[in-house]
């Protein structure tokens, strides 16, 4: 296992979290397991934890990983979207979700995340069904990939590369990782030298399409605090400023009692605050973290506790 994933702001997560012998945890993007197995060392043989992942492969390395704890876990290929039904028998105490994707996804060929490699548009997180990046960029017209490029990866020039692609296309399919990010180079004459690849934006826009990372998140957030006991707390890490901001502002909603419009001189929605904020602000990696992980850099983290 020598590649394993390296888990980001393991420590952070594992302070502000305050885990109790006996607790029952669930990790809804498991990965390769790093953050869990800090987990259970300290809720202890009592405690429970439930791993929830679509990579079946990150599932098998983390079963390995986690041997030592079989008897307390629950692994679960499945999307976190759906942790009400995965989650059925009880409430839980500590909830994490990182929403950041793997090295060793960014890192296999077959799945199609990177340029550095010539392979499928794929950039599934599961290996099963729903459309790949290959449907997207060869059946949306100009101005929906645009709008994916703007939106998702706030492209400066979604557009001009949004109308190339269309342009490509018309003499027949674009089919790789490589292809593709010629085309975005073409477009923004920007060399590969430089500190960010030129198709860096339109992958990661790509990415969170396929896979609606956005609408996951927005179904996942009321889900997990719903599950949560009293006094217990959800952790949230984001590495895109699109994530970080659904989940700022839905932290910001439920921890309010009343989220009428300020001109309104009587509370008529009758809201009443879930949550409370235990990071005001997001927490990020240490210079020293990310000097050891530099995929590590645009991680926040933000932690709130069940009122």
């Amino acid at each position: 296992m020598n590649n394993l994933h390296k888990p980001v702001l393991l420590n952070e997560v594992i302070d502000l979290l305050k885990l109790h012998s006996g607790d029952k945890v669930v990790d809804c993007t498991l990965g390769h397991g790093g953050h869990a197995l800090s987990m259970l060392e300290r809720i202890g043989p009592t405690g429970r934890l439930i791993g929830i992942d679509l990579d079946k492969d990150a599932l098998a390395v983390a079963k390995k990983r986690l041997v030592k704890y079989t008897k307390q876990i629950n692994l679960v290929e499945g999307t976190y979207r759906d942790i009400t039904q995965i989650v059925s028998e009880t409430k839980v105490n500590r909830i994490l979700i990182d929403l950041g994707f793997s090295s060793a996804q960014i890192d296999d060929p077959e799945r199609g995340f990177s340029w550095r490699f010539d392979s499928p548009l794929d950039m599934r997180f599961g290996h099963d069904g729903g459309k790949t990046a290959y449907d997207l960029v060869n059946s949306l017209g100009a101005e929906e990939l645009s709008d994916i490029f703007r939106t998702y990866g706030e492209e400066p020039k979604a557009w001009p590369i949004a109308k190339e692609i269309v342009e490509t296309r018309k003499f027949g399919p674009i089919k790789t990782t490589i292809e593709l990010a010629e085309i975005v180079e073409s477009v923004k004459h920007q060399k590969r030298g430089d500190k960010i690849h030129p198709a860096t934006l339109v992958f990661q826009a790509l990415r969170i399409a396929v896979n609606d990372e956005w609408g996951a998140i927005q179904e996942f957030l009321p889900q997990a605090v719903s599950l949560l006991e009293k006094g217990g707390r959800l952790a949230v890490i984001t590495f895109h400023s699109g994530e970080d901001r659904l989940v700022k502002q839905y932290f910001q909603k439920e921890a309010k009692d009343c989220i009428c419009p300020p001109e309104l001189p009587v509370c008529r929605c009758g809201h009443k605050a879930t949550i409370t904020l235990i990071t005001k602000k997001p927490v990020e990696p240490s210079e020293d973290e990310v000097k050891d992980n530099p995929r590590a850099r645009s991680a926040k983290l933000r932690v709130v506790q069940k009122l």
